[in-house]
């Protein structure tokens, strides 16, 4: 999955979480990308099995949007967690771990994911 479609879903799943229901308009909020942007972004996501829009333009996750959704945003929150114990500032820790998030190794992730869970004791 591209990291532009991972981020969508860590968006929606992070706007169930404050939201009734998700729209595109409130992605275009969270986001700042233009509504086009989003309408297409969303297609794909629809074809990819990711989401489902309702008749009245509702964003739902399928199980499986859900899923990685969850993966990603637990990637986010380890990283940032991993880098703000090192030392480094919670804004910063932010902006890097939206990049890391994407391209870091699954032994990698679970070898950090284990290192925060052991300081945390």
């Amino acid at each position: 999955m591209r990291e532009s479609s991972e981020n969508y879903l860590e968006t929606i799943f992070l706007l169930e979480k404050s939201l009734i229901t998700v729209r595109s308009i409130d992605i275009v909020h969270a986001t700042g990308f233009s509504k086009p942007s989003i309408s297409v972004a969303m297609k794909k996501l629809k074809s990819g099995g990711f989401i489902e829009i309702n008749s009245h333009g509702e964003i739902i996750l399928t199980e499986t949007g859900r899923s990685q959704a969850k993966e990603i945003f637990e990637r986010h929150t380890i990283l940032v967690q991993a880098l703000t114990i090192v030392g480094i500032s919670k804004e910063i820790a932010e902006i890097d771990a939206c990049k890391i998030e994407h391209i870091i190794h699954k032994e990698t992730f679970q070898k950090i994911k284990n290192f925060v869970e052991k300081h945390e004791e």
